[in-house]
């Protein structure tokens, strides 16, 4: 698990991972609406920009009652059909301002809520996710962590989540939830009900920016991968990309119409400046509450190649992502398998991606 400090990415992972809401083109009255009783419109209040008045303890569990007060902003968009949100945040720290990231995902079997966060200042990894649901105008999400070395649970509540200034707070407690220390609150006051990148930064990389907008892709994927197969799918679907982070990261909202149905997922890109890596995730749908080890690489020349750790059929695998043939309207997107280590590859998905209307 990993340990909290100052300024950890857990803890503002709460402060701002929940921050999604109103229904992207939903009128500005329905932030009023009644509690959202469908998994899928959870997070309808919270779409949109906002502006976060954030209040913050000095010190943790140290009996402080020290406080500092400071700006920010966030974004959320709603994905996987509303069973997926997207969040992009600034926070403006006394000491230096940064970026960071919310991915969502709600678990049909269990009926909660999954967050993992990712803080551009550690942007080769996501953070384990804490878990929780909504009982009418609260939400209650929680996970344990450590703090100073000594386990801790977090305990984030969202509050008055249909008024002007939904109010956000995280505690933690040191005694297994006997009692609990509130060290962080945000204040949200909505900017717009439609949501829309927050500024990028000068200097961001800009090897993805031929993603961003709406695609129309076709796909071909084999049936059976590291079997000798040589039977194909071929069906439709479409990517919606947007960038986050400043420009240092991109989310990509997935529907993939398989022959036997319809299939979401997130597409999750950061930019590891200290290796100049792109590292790379996917958010099934079908699994919410599991996430992969990401492929990581780099852009040479035009050709993008991404290369992580992967299983089939419960064996270890290396599985490579291509990105090439990009153009303004055009790009293609390949994947393959190796079983020896990468000596030799499968290719085992093609997909092939034409514009349909810029972001």
């Amino acid at each position: 698990m990993t340990r909290i400090v100052a300024l950890t990415r857990r803890e503002f992972m709460t402060a701002l991972s929940l921050a999604g809401g109103v229904a992207a083109f939903a009128p500005l009255q329905r932030v009023f609406a009644a509690p959202a009783t469908s998994p899928e419109h959870q997070w309808d209040w919270l779409v949109g920009n906002w502006d976060v008045r954030h209040r913050r303890l000095k010190e943790r569990l140290l009996g402080s009652t020290e406080w500092e007060n400071f700006g920010g902003k966030s974004a959320l968009w709603l994905a996987m059909g509303g069973l997926g949100t997207i969040d992009d945040n600034l926070v403006e720290l006394p000491a230096g301002v940064y970026r960071g990231l919310t991915i969502r995902t709600y678990d049909k079997a269990t009926r909660q809520w999954s967050i993992w966060w990712l803080d551009s200042r550690f942007p080769a990894k996501l953070d384990a996710p804490v878990t929780g649901r909504f009982d009418g105008d609260a939400g209650v999400f929680s996970g344990p962590d450590t703090l100073r070395g000594k386990p801790i649970i977090m305990r984030f509540r969202w509050l008055d989540v249909h008024s002007r200034e939904p109010h956000w707070e995280q505690a933690f407690s040191p005694d297994e939830g006997k009692s609990w220390e509130v060290n962080w609150e945000n204040f949200f006051t909505r900017t717009a009900t439609k949501a829309t990148p927050i500024d990028l930064l000068d200097g961001r990389p800009h090897e993805f920016d031929f993603l961003v907008g709406h695609w129309n892709v076709k796909h071909r994927r084999l049936r059976a991968r590291l079997v000798g197969s040589h039977d194909w799918d071929e069906f439709d679907g479409t990517l919606s990309n947007w960038p986050v982070l400043g420009g240092h990261g991109n989310v990509g909202d997935n529907v993939m119409h398989f022959p036997t149905g319809d299939v979401r997922g997130i597409g999750l890109r950061s930019f590891d400046a200290a290796s100049g890596d792109w590292l790379s995730w996917w958010f099934d749908g079908r699994a919410p509450t599991t996430l992969g080890p990401p492929v990581r690489g780099r852009f040479v020349d035009g050709l993008g190649e991404f290369i992580g750790d992967d299983t089939v059929d419960g064996k270890p695998v290396r599985t490579r992502v291509r990105w090439s043939k990009i153009t303004p309207t055009s790009a293609r997107w390949e994947q393959a398998s190796s079983a020896d280590g990468g000596t030799t590859w499968e290719d085992n998905w093609i997909s092939d991606f034409t514009r349909a209307r810029a972001p």
